[in-house]
């Protein structure tokens, strides 16, 4: 699904010209001026806000998807629990795996089901390098407008969206097992997993828009999209919880921001990770929005320099 509001888009790249002449050493490069903005930080807002309505009335096009993509997602989720009921029947009544007695992990899937409903990044970082390869983003270089924060706005309208509408399938299917739904230890562990969820979104989102960069020096980079995919499917805890795996590859993948992406959230929910471990972790899990941040800041600009000495 690829996002058809650009029409919409190009009114707000009509804003009134903000450019400077400044020489950045690439003679002839788009990159020579740079741009200036004479509009407040409210307009700013403002504008970015449009971005989200924009991009929230472009999704509700394709809301059939959506809500296909939300019921069809949970068999997958269905033959996981089936499998998982079946090993604890096996071992007998009052078994735990790891640490997990039956209903937790239960609970754990269907937190990772909603975490991945709030956070995932669908289609952004292939629109992203469609962009890059089609041309699109030549008309960000000469406009006030910043297209990390347009492409956040997107995501951000596209999670709203997705949300909205797989809200309903979602919500009977915990309420079918809510005799295996676990609640949160205390009021403190939902306020931290809430947090740590808006940081997972971020993590996800800068990481496949810096992955997606990648189509500046490359023409196809779905490969590279499909490796970041099977080490997030893995080691972020999608396919199973990280601390049923023995304790040192478990603290080897702590070293990565992939349990970062989805297992640390449903961890704080569980009352897994508590105290100190749970201080310590939404700061390194903050550290690794910086990181992924400056990444995908940093690829944008070595890009941008690319793009333009070619004439794009």
């Amino acid at each position: 699904m690829l996002f058809k509001g650009a029409g919409q888009i190009s009114s707000l790249l009509a804003i009134g010209p903000h450019l400077t002449p400044r020489f950045s050493g690439v003679p002839g490069a788009l990159g020579a001026w740079e741009t200036v903005s004479t509009v407040s930080p409210t307009g700013k807002m403002k504008k970015y806000w449009h971005v989200i309505n924009i991009g929230i009335q472009n999704n509700l096009t394709y809301r059939f998807n959506f809500l296909a993509r939300a019921v069809f997602g949970l068999i997958p989720l269905i033959a996981m629990l089936y499998v998982w009921q079946k090993i604890y029947s096996d071992k007998g009544a009052g078994t735990t795996v790891g640490t997990y007695s039956l209903a937790q992990m239960i609970s754990y899937y269907l937190l990772i089901t909603v975490v991945d409903a709030l956070t995932a990044v669908n289609e952004d970082d292939w629109q992203i390098a469609a962009d890059i390869k089609d041309g699109n983003i030549s008309q960000f270089l000469l406009k006030p407008i910043d297209y990390l924060w347009y492409r956040l706005c997107l995501f951000l309208s596209g999670r709203v969206t997705y949300l909205a509408v797989a809200v309903t399938p979602l919500a009977l299917f915990i309420l079918y097992l809510h005799q295996y739904f676990v609640l949160p230890p205390s009021w403190t562990a939902l306020g931290c997993f809430l947090l740590s969820t808006v940081l997972t979104a971020l993590l996800q989102f800068f990481m496949s828009y810096a992955m997606a960069m990648l189509a500046f020096w490359v023409l196809e980079v779905s490969t590279f999209i499909f490796i970041l995919f099977a080490f997030e499917y893995l080691a972020s805890g999608h396919l199973f919880p990280l601390d049923i795996l023995p304790r040192g590859v478990e603290q080897a993948l702590y070293f990565t921001p992939f349990p970062y992406q989805l297992y640390f959230p449903v961890s704080i929910y569980m009352g897994k990770t508590r105290g100190v471990d749970l201080v310590s972790g939404l700061l390194i899990q903050g550290l690794w929005v910086i990181a992924a941040y400056g990444v995908a800041r940093l690829a944008w600009r070595r890009g941008i320099k690319k793009y333009s000495a070619v004439g794009g």
